[in-house]
């Protein structure tokens, strides 16, 4: 999963959204590098996206890549799936998606020492709305793009764009057949943090 679909899943409370975030642009162990309740929703960060490799529909969904695109195949899912969410955010949340990402961007604004990368990026994404942005699929370019100048090997994402036109349909499909049961996960694992 991407920005949209770990903040969406992971709370809505404050450090819940932080941690949330911070699980992209965290790594490595954390035993006491943040506050308690940030490295909690950086746990659950990591296990949103345990359960998101290794679920079957997800297997499925990066099965539909040519052979030659299954290395980044995750990466496509995890950005096309916020797309989805994002155009289809009615049928998953309760607060209009503006309402959310205004709110998520309030939040970073008032943290004052956000992870390096982390502060370098969030007043782009306020700025830009990367968040509700993931509607216009024509924006899912712009963002490979980007993607592509990080990666040692840029050709690697050459023509992602065309299959995920070519594949649209079934993978809408494969995310409203997979975001509810994700859903539920999160919500048990909220539940097992004492939320």
């Amino acid at each position: 999963m991407n920005y949209l679909a770990h903040l969406h899943l992971g709370g809505d409370q404050p450090h819940e959204l932080l941690g949330s975030l911070y699980g992209d642009f965290v790594k490595g162990p954390l035993q006491g590098r943040f506050p308690a309740e940030i490295e909690a929703a950086i746990r659950l960060h990591r296990r949103i996206d345990a359960f998101t490799d290794s679920h079957a529909l997800t297997e499925r969904a990066r099965a539909r890549f040519p052979a030659a695109r299954r290395r980044t195949s995750g990466i496509l899912l995890d950005l096309f799936f916020d797309h989805c969410l994002a155009l289809h955010w009615q049928d998953y949340a309760s607060v209009p998606l503006a309402q959310f990402t205004a709110r998520v961007y309030q939040v970073l604004a008032n943290q004052p020492d956000l992870p390096e990368r982390l502060a370098y990026v969030a007043p782009r994404m306020a700025a830009q709305d990367w968040l509700g942005s993931y509607r216009d699929f024509a924006v899912l370019e712009q963002v490979l793009f980007g993607m592509s100048r990080r990666l040692s090997r840029p050709q690697m994402l050459d023509g992602a764009m065309d299959e995920l036109q070519r594949l649209y349909e079934p993978l809408l499909e494969d995310f409203h057949g997979f975001y509810p049961e994700l859903q539920r996960f999160a919500g048990t694992a909220l539940r097992e943090q004492g939320r």
